[in-house]
């Protein structure tokens, strides 16, 4: 397969953990005899500070014309001062409501080699194995919003049927695929918004996936059992402020936040009839650690996994990189934000250990 995919190195650690999904892919394109075309574009903070702009017209124009997108994350201190007319997390939202990915895949996966790296038990943690389908588009992080004026701010949560019905779908697709359990979450017994949302999802899974066992959770419910009986869910389905908060409170279950990619889908679909997703690791920029070469690689490097998977169905060579990435961490590497006894590894060496596992298998 020939390929043209779209690299956003971004803020902070973002350009090392995006040079290890790099070195990666170009592995995979070795060993499967693939031609993948990788072009970098500024986004964030890197993006203003060179045109002004936290998501430049070429950025754009190339993220649309690609068959796919990988992100490293956008964000740092000096750009947080709320007074500032742009700030690098427009970029982001900006170019997810540009693309038309209004879902996000958020897998949460306990490796078993990393049981002991939870700060959960690890009869709690082990087996582990969930997705969580994020409604991305919509919300209260798109609605109707009003800056702090005055001594008055707000921000509204707003929902269609459609938005969710759609996202809906997703899950409840996913959910055929794997153990046919759906756990939607809300806050139906304070929001309106969650009360439709509530009743979409119920109509959706009732009409088209009678297979499907659909539960439905409240929030701050599901924020409890994430950590008191994670390997009870499936796949969870819910809306974009409370997969944002409930996919990093489920770090803690895999390790590190370091450790979860993510996937984001729409219904524009690229020149191979594939997705055209946008990919990137669930954490942030870290710019307290930035250019120390300590940052763990291995979120985004499972973001490039889920970009041959859904993107450009490749399937058998996405398996391969997660299984390089199982075996790396069988082997015993480390970065410092997993390490409990074991001597920390850095960026570089950790992406080296992946791209030699996935040439060995």
């Amino acid at each position: 397969m020939e390929a043209r995919l779209v690299l956003l190195p971004g803020d902070g650690i973002g350009p090392e953990v995006i040079g290890a999904a790099a070195a990666v892919l170009r592995a995979v394109a070795r060993r499967f005899g693939h031609v993948f075309h990788l072009e970098e574009y500024p986004i964030g903070g890197t993006a203003i500070e060179a045109t002004g702009e936290p998501l430049p017209p070429d950025t754009l124009q190339a993220c649309l014309e690609a068959d796919a997108v990988l992100l490293g994350a956008v964000g740092d201190p000096k750009w947080d001062r709320p007074d500032l007319p742009v700030r690098p997390e427009q970029g982001l939202l900006a170019l997810r409501k540009a693309m038309g990915v209004y879902a996000n895949l958020r897998p949460v996966r306990v490796f078993p080699a990393l049981v002991h790296a939870s700060p959960l038990k690890p009869e709690i943690v082990r087996g582990t194995d969930f997705v969580v389908v994020r409604e991305l588009t919509g919300g209260l992080y798109f609605g109707p919003r009003q800056e702090p004026r005055e001594g008055r701010a707000y921000d509204t949560m707003v929902y269609t049927e459609a938005e969710i019905r759609r996202v809906a779908r997703v899950a409840a697709r996913l959910a055929l695929k794997r153990g046919r359990h759906l756990v939607s979450v809300d806050k139906a017994n304070v929001l309106a918004s969650s009360r439709l949302w509530r009743q979409v999802v119920q109509q959706v899974v009732d009409e088209e996936f009678p297979q499907v066992t659909l539960e439905h959770m409240l929030v701050d419910a599901a924020a409890m059992h994430l950590l008191r009986r994670p390997t009870t869910f499936d796949v969870l389905v819910t809306a974009n402020m409370f997969g944002d908060i409930l996919t990093d409170e489920a770090a803690a279950l895999a390790g590190s936040l370091g450790m979860l990619p993510s996937a984001s889908l729409g219904e524009t679909h690229n020149r191979h009839g594939f997705p055209r997703g946008l990919y990137e690791p669930v954490h942030g920029s870290a710019p307290d650690i930035a250019g120390q070469g300590i940052a763990n690689p291995l979120g985004a490097i499972l973001s490039a996994a889920l970009l041959l998977r859904h993107s450009l169905g490749l399937e058998e060579e996405a398996r391969a990189v997660e299984e390089a990435v199982e075996r790396v961490l069988e082997q015993g590497y480390r970065t410092v934000d997993l390490a409990v006894e074991e001597e920390p590894v850095g960026t570089r060496e950790m992406t080296r250990a992946v791209e030699k596992a996935l040439t060995q298998s």
